[in-house]
């Protein structure tokens, strides 16, 4: 599986409205769109595919994608000397224009690409430089999560993640930090608290899920963290949004768990794990 690096000048093309598209990763996960490339290059479905942006606003390093298809041009574009390649590709990181990687940093990184003049899109990376641009992406591209167990896309081969869709607002720190600081830090189906099981280690971790439908692009809708937002632990989550296209609620997942014969203790009080940390200090534990 090849990856592949696509050159982007907003100055020479430019048929995305960039904000819009950052809103819609943000809400969904991924933004797909099909590049043209040049020339006839073996390009294969699930390779990796990075969004190196050039002009006055780059070199530098400013997304990662998946290919998810690649065909010829349509007979109207080869006719007019732009034969090629169209290649879907599925973008699951972007990030804002300043904040890309520099070409200084992704050549004293991995020297052997063109990362200050792309003379073709797209540039095929030698395998043996793959490892190097994943390394460098993961150090200098998206910032870290709230979730330690969330790889940031791109920074391990396709074929070794398992991909689970989940939304975005799950992921941003304003409204994790609102959500739980009404619901709190317990699991709202199961009632696990990881600073009760884990100690200080565990405090102040958990998920949070999104209850309703993913918005699509475009609309007026606004999230509100405390209605829209659940506190979930790392299995129940996932459990949400195993085999289904539309998340479990946290009624359905207790269901579930009734179903299996389990039931979930009490939800702990934030008075309970004050107690808690006041008997550790107390014990010095």
């Amino acid at each position: 599986m090849t990856a592949i690096i696509l050159g982007w000048n907003p100055e020479r093309w430019n048929e995305w409205d960039y904000p819009a598209v950052m809103n819609q990763l943000a809400a969904t996960g991924l933004f797909v769109a099909p590049w043209r490339v040049s020339g006839d290059r073996k390009i294969t479905a699930g390779a990796d595919a990075w969004l190196l942006l050039q002009g006055r606003h780059g070199p530098g390093l400013i997304g990662h994608g998946i290919v998810v298809s690649a065909h010829a041009a349509p007979a109207a574009e080869q006719a007019n000397g732009s034969a090629g390649l169209s290649v879907l590709t599925a973008f699951d990181s972007l990030l804002p224009f300043g904040d890309q990687v520099p070409a200084k940093v992704l050549a004293e990184a991995v020297p052997g690409v063109p990362w200050r003049v792309l003379h073709g899109s797209p540039e095929i990376v030698d395998p043996a430089d793959e490892a190097g641009v994943r390394a460098a992406w993961a150090e200098f591209g998206p910032p870290a999560g709230p979730d330690p167990l969330h790889l940031a896309p791109g920074t391990c081969p396709p074929d070794a993640v398992t991909r689970a869709q989940v939304n975005r607002y799950e992921r941003d720190p304003e409204a994790r930090r609102v959500c739980i600081a009404h619901h709190g830090t317990s699991c709202a189906a199961c009632g696990f608290s990881f600073e009760q099981t884990y100690g200080p280690t565990g405090a102040d971790f958990i998920h949070v899920h999104h209850l309703g439908p993913v918005p699509g692009p475009g609309g007026s809708y606004e999230l509100d963290p405390v209605t829209d937002l659940v506190p979930l632990c790392a299995n129940c989550h996932a459990m949400a949004h195993l085999g289904v296209s539309s998340p479990r609620t946290v009624a359905e997942l207790r269901q579930l768990m009734g179903a299996a014969g389990y039931l979930p203790g009490h939800t702990v009080s934030p008075e309970e794990l004050e107690a808690q940390r006041e008997a550790r200090r107390i014990l010095g534990t």
